[in-house]
């Protein structure tokens, strides 16, 4: 069977057992996402080619030493394994750029919110509800970078607020303050569209 038709799991438990191209293909999968990722915090491309390379570095040191056991979850894990990585770098320089936009396959900046992919819909989800959630990336994106920043990193990469103060080199207070501010100013946007919030 070709690879492309493995799940992610299978892909892992062939590459365990000696198959390279295996690995080749979670990589190829999963390039974008985690490329754009790293670039989402860093802005900074040298610096998340190697935060990118040492991630997979870390991957296969992982699953060779028999180590893997996030079962159904592998983008979930490298994708917080990359953000471990992040986290000692700016640690170390304490200094961390502000989110606003990304790197698109074309090597393009492009904004956050044109990469950001839409949660898995269910049969519930109808065309108001794909409104509401349009309206809300658009009003995100209205709010000042700092709020927009904290808004991103809690919201669609839940990251606890302790991760994001260290990113940002702000104290947990001033990142919860920010959310809060930016959920208040969601609110007031809200109402002034006249924006029907759909559960």
């Amino acid at each position: 069977m070709s690879v492309k038709l493995l799940s992610d799991n299978e892909l892992i438990s062939n590459y365990i057992n000696g198959n390279e191209e295996a690995l080749s293909e979670l990589v190829r999968r999963h390039k974008r996402r985690i490329y754009s990722y790293i670039y989402l915090i860093t802005r900074n491309k040298s610096l998340t080619e190697d935060v990118f390379q040492d991630t997979f570095f870390k991957v296969i040191q992982t699953l060779k030493k028999g180590q893997y056991n996030e079962e159904g979850k592998f983008l979930p894990w490298i994708l917080r394994i990359a953000k471990n990585l992040i986290i000692d770098h700016f640690r170390k320089t304490k200094k961390m750029p502000s989110i606003s936009y990304v790197i698109n396959e074309e090597g393009e900046e492009t904004s956050i919110f044109d990469i950001i992919p839409e949660q898995v819909s269910n049969t519930k989800d109808n065309e108001e509800t794909k409104l509401f959630k349009e309206q809300i990336r658009s009003l995100v994106n209205e709010l000042p970078a700092d709020q927009k920043e904290v808004v991103i990193m809690r919201t669609y990469y839940d990251m606890s607020f302790k991760e994001i103060s260290e990113m940002t080199n702000v104290s947990i207070n001033t990142s919860l303050g920010r959310m809060r501010y930016a959920l208040i100013n969601l609110k007031k946007m809200l109402e002034e569209k006249n924006v029907e919030i759909f559960i």
